[in-house]
């Protein structure tokens, strides 16, 4: 059983929160999710604003530090998103970035670093498959 660090955008827009969590719903099915809050429907994108943003980011460098494996959608830019799959390559995390190529253009400091592990799509579908085969690594 992995420990799975999800990122998705929370304060760079919620458009794809009902994906976060049927994706995070998936990998629970056989692996943690120490970041279930992200598929929240309830959580707004000023969650947490000012003096809970120390705790936030203990919390979130914690849970990354003590991952197996950084899962992220990418489709809605965030910096905070950005911020964690660097930090995650500092610590020599494997990194798998999913987005729908028919609605983004990923950045360049994504798509142009070999570090990390590229999952484009264009239906749902594409993503549980491939998820299988990182989770069962």
């Amino acid at each position: 059983m992995k420990k799975v660090y999800f990122a998705g955008s929370i304060r760079g827009g919620r458009a794809d929160a009902d994906l976060y969590k049927r994706i995070i719903k998936y990998i629970q099915q056989k692996h943690i999710v120490l970041t279930e809050h992200v598929g929240d429907l309830s959580l707004s994108k000023t969650e947490g604003l000012k003096n809970r943003d120390v705790a936030i980011y203990e919390q979130d460098t914690a849970w990354l530090r003590e991952s197996d494996v950084v899962i992220a959608e990418c489709t809605t830019p965030s910096l905070g998103v950005g911020y964690e799959l660097a930090y995650a390559e500092s610590h020599a995390k494997p990194v798998h970035i999913f987005y729908d190529k028919s609605r983004t253009n990923l950045s360049a400091m994504l798509s142009g670093n070999k570090y990390f592990h590229l999952h484009p799509y264009r239906s749902e579908d594409e993503i549980y498959p491939v998820l299988d085969t990182i989770l069962s690594i």
